[in-house]
């Protein structure tokens, strides 16, 4: 028996994935984030159950996550996390109402053994972690062999099409054709020439394989999310610091717009990211340089004021060297956090997140890449992004750990922008990101990807933005 009361859009998707499984055609569950998709993708597992093992894959920060779910919403599944030794012994010995749970870390590494078993029911949540079509972690899950397949995410379409071929690839192997062809059809007319019959052509097609419902559609009862940009101001010695830096990329990158874009694009993306560290503090492009740094009073004075008002926070850099800088405050002022990152232990990641929605810690320190999704950390109500990522749909995905299922106070997202530089660049592009995915799942315009004189344009922009 299922322990949960399911809200009718929830009823809704359980059907429409139900009816799926009975056509044998695999579905993408791409409900907006905070919706409740595992708490949908279980009750499909627990309605399966009776026919044979199911898979469930996720990011490894999550796996214990839905261990804990299924004992308490669907207690006659037996959950089973792989790792530890004997794992071949422990596939062989699975059986009905067994949901086998892997890390997309452990697929890459047992891919032999995860390939040999037929599935009942596989679900990949999360699943945009298999967009990319060149890496291990796709073709072990390409590898896999199921009677249904179910992908959960809130971000099919992150930065381009060929994302979507994949994940189509994994879901209805041959609907969206060969890769060549796809691009020739759908990528190349929509991405480069905004072409509006090719985008509907290819929405009609993918439709009845997608259900997303959006938070404004289904809940009226979530509260309010309020996202404010605290644009930061560099001062003289930091604001020079960042300009020798850029003219040095400019120096070092000249000519590098005129063809070959492979190469040419990993030196680019080598110089921002060091723009991109020096806004942050010129610590993390030069360990020995002290100057004061913009980005980090403004978190101090944002910090204090959320103390004073009873208020707790997320704090989110892609840097964890940024975490770090920012952590040495908080201890030296005692105030009291939790700490994530991608070296963080599976247990401890649990202990902490526990800890944290208990009352444990004012603020949260978190790396976007390890701790931006599948966490449910609703005792914070503000949530502060130290430094932009160039996909928006990365901090969304973050800021909704905290504005979910379960949150009663509005919620505040603080994006730290500092003005003049190459991240009011990267917020410019989060726009054309979003037309991207929105096009095909509700509706506006496209934008393609960057070529390597589009990217040496965000290096070209002097700190004046002149």
């Amino acid at each position: 028996t299922f322990q949960a009361d399911l809200r009718e859009y929830q009823i809704k998707g359980f059907q429409w994935l139900h009816r799926l499984s009975v056509w044998g055609v695999g579905g993408c569950l791409a409900d907006d984030m905070g919706l409740g998709k595992t708490l949908q993708a279980m009750a499909l597992l627990l309605h399966r159950a009776p026919d044979g093992v199911g898979l469930v894959v996720a990011p490894t920060s999550v796996c214990t996550n839905w261990e804990a779910e299924i004992k308490r919403f669907a207690p006659t599944l037996n959950p089973v996390i792989l790792g530890g030794a004997n794992r071949a012994e422990r596939v062989s010995g699975l059986k009905g109402f067994d949901v086998l749970i892997v890390s997309y870390a452990l697929l890459q590494i047992e891919e032999e053994l995860l390939g040999t078993v037929v599935w009942n029911t596989i679900v990949l949540d999360e699943a945009q972690a298999i967009k990319n079509r060149m890496t291990k972690r796709s073709r072990a899950a390409m590898a896999l062999q199921g009677h249904f397949r179910l992908m959960t995410t809130g971000t099919p379409i992150e930065n381009h099409l060929g994302e979507l071929w994949n994940l189509f690839r994994f879901l209805n192997p041959g609907l969206l054709g060969s890769l060549e062809r796809f691009n020739e059809r759908f990528a190349i007319p929509i991405e480069r020439y905004r072409d509006r019959e090719a985008s509907q052509r290819l929405k009609t097609l993918i439709r009845p394989f997608i259900l997303r419902r959006t938070k404004n559609q289904v809940l009226q009862e979530l509260p309010p999310l309020t996202e404010i940009v605290l644009h930061v101001e560099m001062g003289s010695e930091e604001s020079a610091f960042y300009e020798s830096l850029r003219q040095r990329a400019m120096a070092a990158l000249e000519g590098a717009d005129d063809g070959g874009d492979g190469q040419n694009h990993l030196a680019i993306l080598a110089e921002l990211m060091t723009l991109r560290r020096a806004c942050c503090n010129s610590r993390l492009v030069q360990s020995d340089l002290v100057l004061p740094s913009a980005k980090l009073e403004t978190f101090k004075d944002v910090a204090r004021t959320l103390l004073d008002n009873r208020h707790k926070a997320l704090v989110f850099s892609q840097f964890v060297g940024h975490l770090t800088i920012i952590r040495e405050f908080l201890v030296a002022e005692g105030i009291s956090f939790q700490y994530l990152d991608g070296s963080t232990p599976v247990a401890k990641r649990k202990e902490s997140i526990d800890a944290f929605q208990s009352g444990v810690g004012d603020f949260f320190l978190i790396s976007l890449k390890a701790g931006g999704v599948g966490l449910n950390l609703t005792a914070a109500d503000y949530v502060i992004h130290m430094d932009p990522w160039w996909n928006p749909a990365v901090e969304d995905q973050a800021s909704n750990r905290a504005h979910r299922f379960g949150q009663m106070r509005p919620v505040t997202v603080y994006r730290l922008v500092t003005r003049g530089t190459i991240e009011e660049k990267i917020v410019e592009l989060h726009a054309q990101k979003r037309d991207l995915a929105d096009d095909l799942l509700e509706g506006g315009d496209m934008s393609g990807r960057l070529s390597a004189a589009e990217l040496l344009g965000l290096i070209r922009m002097p700190l004046n933005g002149a």
